[in-house]
């Protein structure tokens, strides 16, 4: 086989279809668009239309709200932090922040921070984590083993600013 014998498989390549270039070609004078109206003008697209079907937009029951100021937290389990330190992907001498779980493919994004939760077991001694936030069973397992997680922000709910100005 040569380079100039190649070629696709019949059929998997077709020709574009060229509209509005006289009647002779099957799609000339409306370019198969219809008579009038509003969906034979340049520019309409009617969105969430469904041929006259209810929209699925409007099908669907809606509840509740979107919190839109709501953080998002990448989470971690302690078990993955001592199943990464056994493997030697982190260091349990140095602290172990957000970046350094980011570094070591723990944590794929930081988001709005990152936040440990207790699933799991912590079993090697004096580890000091700092992160954005932490569950109270996690603070409680992390200080049993010895060691010790700090949290970088307030908790949710207190005043931040009434406590910077005491």
């Amino acid at each position: 086989m040569k380079i100039h014998e190649l070629r696709d498989n019949p059929g998997a390549t077709k020709n574009r279809k060229r509209v509005g270039r006289g009647p002779g070609s099957g799609t000339g004078t409306t370019a198969g668009r219809g008579m009038k109206g509003q969906k034979s003008r340049s520019g309409v697209a009617i969105k969430g239309f469904e041929g006259g079907q209810m929209p699925l937009h409007r099908r669907l029951p809606k509840r509740g709200f979107n919190n839109i100021f709501a953080k998002s937290f990448a989470v971690v389990n302690l078990g993955n932090i001592q199943k990464f330190i056994d493997a030697g992907k982190l260091d349990a001498g140095a602290t172990i922040d957000e970046a350094a779980l980011v570094r070591s493919g723990l944590v794929r994004r930081r988001l709005d921070g990152v936040r440990v939760l207790a699933k799991g077991e912590l079993t090697v001694k004096g580890v000091k984590i700092a992160v954005t936030g932490a569950s109270k069973p996690a603070i409680a397992a992390v200080e049993a083993a010895g060691g010790s997680l700090t949290v970088t922000t307030p908790p949710r709910g207190s005043d931040s600013a009434a406590e910077a100005e005491a």
